[in-house]
């Protein structure tokens, strides 16, 4: 697969698991915990493919098999970033969610 391929899988990959997260933060608003536990649990898988993407990259920098890096590759890794970020903010949000709701 070509490198353009691969950054598109990653950025495919983190929007994904960031578009899922943010729907099981609106399942939790509406008290749907289940639900919302799903979607994070399908979040995790997904951000988990798109780090293994970018874990594979590095490795295969560090083997001596350099990359450019231009300006796709930057929004690839903006992508990732922000999912994870938007990740662990949705799990606190709903934890704090849950808490409210059952007290």
């Amino acid at each position: 697969m070509d490198m353009e391929m691969i950054v598109m899988k990653l950025v495919v990959s983190a929007g994904n698991a960031r578009s899922t997260a943010i729907e099981a933060l609106r399942a939790a608003k509406n008290g749907e915990f289940d639900l919302a536990e799903e979607q994070m649990e399908d979040a995790d898988r997904t951000i988990l493919e798109a780090h293994e993407i970018q874990t594979e990259m590095i490795q295969n920098e560090l083997n001596g098999n350099k990359v450019e890096v231009g300006l796709l590759m930057v929004h690839a890794q903006d992508h990732l970033m922000n999912a994870m970020t938007v990740m662990d903010l949705c799990k606190e949000m709903i934890d704090i969610l849950r808490k409210n709701m059952v007290s």
